[in-house]
């Protein structure tokens, strides 16, 4: 079986590569960063398909700035929409399974409990808008694929998330200002890529859409009291509720995916 990671220099990349790249499982992975594979180009990704067939694609490729995002909603859709498209064409005519990695941010929030993948979409900010329109390419082109919405992903080890921030910061301010007016449920890497491992290893067939996180719920204020509880630091440094978190986009409050 052949594997392709796009998006390999990323967080999720990183920790599949790390996990399964040597696996014993009879899988071959192909890791390729933006440097080698650049996804907004059509032709190159149908040249890249027609040079090698995989049996299955993991899209961890995406732009995530949120912030940024409402700025230049353009490049927001040139990645997470447009290049998905331009994926899926490259992926149906190759016959090849896509598994895209989504988001809790093509939901508004308002719910009172956790979405469930029945649920309608509304996205409040750019970003979200533009995650929701790759899936939306995917369901249209594409009838053998896997979108895994999961929110809050983070890694102890690879790339610029909240996990790692909050230890960066508690070593140099005694007093973190935290926000809990919003929910979710933080994702490590490491099951994410698991469960990624799971699907491809038994075959499932089940395609559409799924919801994959960690399941505890807690606001980004109870996360940063357990890392550093984690890390043996919660005594050496305060967290405070800050309700007014500022920010550019809007983001939704509530952002608790059901499994």
């Amino acid at each position: 079986m052949k594997i392709l990671v796009i998006g390999a220099n990323g967080q999720l990349g990183k920790t599949i590569e790390e996990l399964y790249q040597n696996n014993n499982e009879g899988i071959d992975f192909t890791f390729v960063s933006k440097s080698k594979l650049d996804i907004t180009n059509l032709k190159s990704i149908q040249s890249f398909f027609e040079k090698e067939t995989f049996d299955y694609c993991i899209n961890c490729a995406a732009y995530t700035n949120v912030e940024q995002a409402e700025k230049t909603p353009e490049i927001a859709f040139r990645v997470n929409a447009e290049a998905v498209k331009n994926l899926a064409k490259a992926c149906k005519k190759s016959n090849t399974v896509l598994i895209h990695i989504s988001t809790d941010y093509v939901f508004d929030g308002e719910k009172e409990g956790g979405y469930t993948v029945d649920d309608t979409p509304n996205p409040i900010n750019e970003y979200g808008k533009s995650k929701l329109q790759g899936e939306k390419y995917i369901q249209d082109i594409l009838e053998r694929y896997f979108i895994i919405r999961t929110s809050w992903l983070y890694s102890k080890k690879y790339g610029h998330n909240f996990y790692k921030t909050i230890i960066a910061k508690s070593k140099i301010e005694k007093q973190l200002y935290i926000t809990d007016s919003q929910r979710g449920c933080p994702t490590d890497t490491i099951s994410l890529s698991r469960f990624i491992f799971a699907l491809i290893k038994d075959n499932n067939r089940c395609f559409g859409t799924l919801h994959f996180t960690d399941k505890e719920i807690m606001t980004w204020y109870d996360f940063a009291k357990q890392i550093l509880l984690e890390h043996n630091i919660s005594n050496s440094v305060a967290v405070v509720k800050r309700n007014n978190y500022r920010t550019f986009a809007s983001r939704p409050k509530n952002s608790i995916l059901l499994n």
